[in-house]
């Protein structure tokens, strides 16, 4: 798959000397949702205030399908679709007007077939004569994505896109953000809904202090770095675990009803195949057994307080 968003050595130094970004490297690839994850302060939004041209980069490069976005800026700037934390519209303007007048805005004919259906497909459309000043804030920011939809992007940045939001509406826009990958349009969304990456993206990058600390497919980062447990519920409590079970390194609850298991993929621990074997040769019998993968939140959090 090739990459439709190219960063190569991109830093942000300010004149306080703070430096937000440190050589960044990354290819967001073509028709991907791609979940860029830091705590606050991070740098992400800098870093994708650079890509829309928003922001001047102190050092490095940035090209949009090929146009570098300092001297092709026209060109990068119009295949891009931002919707930022910020609610920017003018509070007077009709859902109609303020769509149309976005889309002029990158020298789009009008087309009002297009417009009707991105007011539909996020449930605008009945409110299409209502002034943005009337709407609510979760109307106001499916407005905001209606804009930022106006001119018919490949590439759609969605900065805290379900902030303030609440769940029926969060679901909707999750709904429209997989019709638009279906249609070709490349996602990059950040989120404090950890949990929303870990049911949309493709890929996940962590950012933190300004540098990249890892790209990787959701799938492989959760195999790779995600934990298990696996929990026994026993026939019979124990006052302790058996000497023949010590390398499992299990934990016994309180009562001695459960026995937990706790392992991944990149520890020497024996598999769980060789648990059953040492547990029915030590006679520990269980009932019951559940297990459980870490969620990306888990995965994410584990990260940065491996960090310096």
């Amino acid at each position: 798959m090739s990459s439709i968003i190219s960063i190569s050595g991109v830093t942000k130094t300010y004149a306080t000397g703070f430096k937000a970004l440190k050589e960044i490297n990354l290819d967001i690839e073509r028709g991907e949702i791609f979940a860029l994850l830091g705590p606050n302060g991070a740098g992400k939004t800098t870093l994708i205030s650079i890509v829309c041209g928003i922001v001047n980069r102190s050092s490095g490069t940035v090209t949009v399908d090929g146009h570098d976005i300092g001297r092709d800026y026209r060109a990068a700037r119009s295949l891009i679709g931002l919707v930022p934390q910020e609610l920017t519209i003018d509070a007077f303007e009709t859902v109609w007007a303020t769509v149309n007048y976005s889309r002029g805005l990158f020298g789009k004919a009008p087309n009002k077939d297009f417009v009707e259906k991105v007011l539909r497909d996020l449930s605008l459309w009945e409110k299409k004569d209502s002034k943005a000043i009337t709407l609510s804030g979760g109307m106001k920011r499916r407005l905001m994505i209606a804009k930022a939809l106006s001119h018919e992007p490949r590439v759609l940045f969605l900065d805290e896109p379900t902030a303030g939001v609440d769940v029926e509406l969060r679901q909707d826009m999750w709904a429209m953000v997989r019709r638009l990958r279906e249609d070709g349009v490349t996602i990059i969304l950040t989120t404090h809904y950890i949990e929303e990456a870990e049911a949309m993206a493709d890929r996940v990058g962590v950012i933190n202090k300004g540098e990249i600390i890892l790209v990787e497919g959701k799938a492989e980062l959760m195999r790779k770095l995600g934990r298990k447990q696996m929990t026994l519920e026993l026939r019979a409590p124990l006052s302790a675990v058996p000497d023949g079970l010590s390398r499992y390194a299990l934990e016994l609850s309180a009562d001695g009803n459960q026995l937990t298991y706790t392992y991944d993929n990149q520890s020497d621990r024996p598999g769980v195949a060789s648990l059953i074997r040492d547990l029915e040769a030590a006679g520990v019998q269980f009932r019951d057994l559940d297990t459980k993968n870490s969620s990306l939140e888990e995965i994410f959090v584990n990260l940065l307080r491996q960090e310096p």
